[in-house]
C-alpha cells in the first residue's frame, strides 16, 4: 500500500490529498528516508511523520485493507512517539502565550477611538 494511502486509512492524516502533500513536503520518513508519496509500506518499516511540530514515529504491523475506525487503527500500527515530544509541544504553548497574551498587541478600532478620546480630554479642560 502507499504511504500516503496508509497514513488516511490509519487516521494520521483527514484526507488523502493532505496525506500526499504532506509527502511532498518532506515531513515522511520510512527507516530514516524521505519518502514520495507512491512509496510501498510493509510491515515492520518505521515511519516517522512531523505533524504539528511533533515527530511522531510509527511502526507498521499490518496493512489494512481500507480506512478504518479509531478503535481499530491499533491492529494496525504501534506508536513510538516518545513523551517528551509531546511535553516539549505543551512547554512550546505555555511559551506563546507567555510573550504574547490573547487579545494584548495591536488596538482595535475602539480601542483606538478610546484613546484618541482620553488624549484630547484632558488637553481642552487644561486650555479653557
Amino acid at each position: 500500500m502507499r504511504i500516503d494511502k496508509y497514513l488516511w486509512c490509519i487516521r494520521y492524516q483527514k484526507t488523502r490529498n493532505i496525506a500526499t502533500q504532506t509527502c511532498k513536503k518532506g515531513s515522511v520518513r520510512i527507516n530514516g528516508d524521505i519518502v514520495k508519496p507512491s512509496r510501498d509500506v510493509y510491515p515492520g518499516d518505521v515511519i516517522t511523520l512531523r505533524k504539528e511540530q511533533i515527530n511522531y514515529q510509527i511502526e507498521v504491523l499490518d496493512i489494512p485493507p481500507s480506512r478504518v475506525g479509531a478503535k481499530l487503527v491499533d491492529l494496525y500500527r504501534k506508536d513510538k512517539t516518545p513523551k517528551e515530544a509531546f511535553e516539549t509541544n505543551e512547554l512550546l504553548q505555555y511559551s506563546k502565550t507567555y510573550y504574547r497574551k490573547k487579545g494584548v498587541g495591536r488596538p482595535t478600532k475602539k480601542d483606538r477611538r478610546d484613546i484618541d478620546d482620553f488624549k484630547e480630554s484632558p488637553e481642552d479642560e487644561n486650555e479653557g
